[in-house]
């Protein structure tokens, strides 16, 4: 079993202020992102320029916050905000879904398309390879914050996490989560769109990718205490969540490759 390398989830403290390494993730992941997008605007062929770039940077910021808060409070949390509803507003007590973010930045890529006149499918592609790493980053803000910890285990990388009230040695499903859907998807969407590709080609594999990989993960995964499994004894809300995603994404893949086909063969 290896030792949880204890690290105050709390980054900097100036009085009453205090800065989170989740929040510090959160930033990072956005910087990345920018910096990235702004390397991909300087091509002849580039889709978006410099100011079209800030913009989408910001209003996707706006999507990941708020479409994440609201769709933690509805996705997971639907009886403490009937109960509670100040609760989606106190976002300072924690509680993000990355379902919800992403929803957040489709609406995001849809006002920003619609203003600049340019097609939605081309601007999700072109934010696709952008996300995954500030997954990665959300990921390791997760296990340096003691949350969302793994099954239990006997595996020889199991951890104790001291915030476990049980105590008991866990999957860290945290660095699985960072390892799967955080580098490994951005490096198969950074190979992936190296070379052009029909329009929602590269939207298509990241929804598949994350709803596949997210799937996986979710086995080592420890559910949520007041969801607990939701099907057969064994599914996940994360599971059912990514579901839809991977059907997206298929379809998305059939309407870049497979329609296209189908309309040239219609015209033999």
């Amino acid at each position: 079993m290896l030792s949880y390398p204890e690290i105050d989830p709390v980054a900097i403290a100036i009085g009453p202020v205090t800065i989170h390494w989740y929040g510090l993730a959160y930033l990072a992941g956005l910087g990345f992102a920018w910096w990235l997008a702004l390397r991909r605007s300087r091509g002849p062929a580039a889709l978006l320029n410099r100011r079209q770039v800030d913009d989408l940077i910001f209003f996707s910021a706006l999507g990941i916050v708020l479409g994440g808060r609201i769709g933690y409070a509805l996705l997971y949390g639907g009886e403490r905000l009937a109960g509670d509803p100040g609760w989606l507003l106190r976002v300072w007590e924690g509680g993000m879904a990355f379902h919800g973010g992403f929803l957040g930045v489709i609406l995001a890529a849809w006002f920003l398309a619609r203003r600049e006149r340019i097609a939605l499918g081309r601007v999700l592609d072109f934010i696709a390879p952008l996300a995954p790493l500030g997954l990665a980053l959300g990921r390791l803000g997760n296990f340096i914050g003691q949350e969302l910890w793994g099954r239990p285990t006997d595996v020889p990388w199991a951890m104790v996490f001291p915030r476990d009230p049980l105590q008991l040695a866990r999957h860290p499903s945290q660095l699985y989560q960072f390892a799967l859907e955080g580098m490994l998807l951005f490096v198969i969407l950074l190979w992936f769109t190296r070379r052009p590709r029909p329009t929602w080609a590269a939207s298509g594999v990241f929804a598949l990718g994350y709803g596949v990989l997210r799937s996986i993960a979710e086995f080592f995964r420890e559910p949520d205490a007041h969801l607990g499994f939701q099907a057969f004894g064994w599914v996940t809300r994360g599971q059912l969540l990514s579901l839809p995603m991977i059907a997206v994404g298929l379809f998305l893949l059939w309407l870049a490759y497979g329609r296209g086909r189908a309309a040239e063969d219609a015209t033999r």
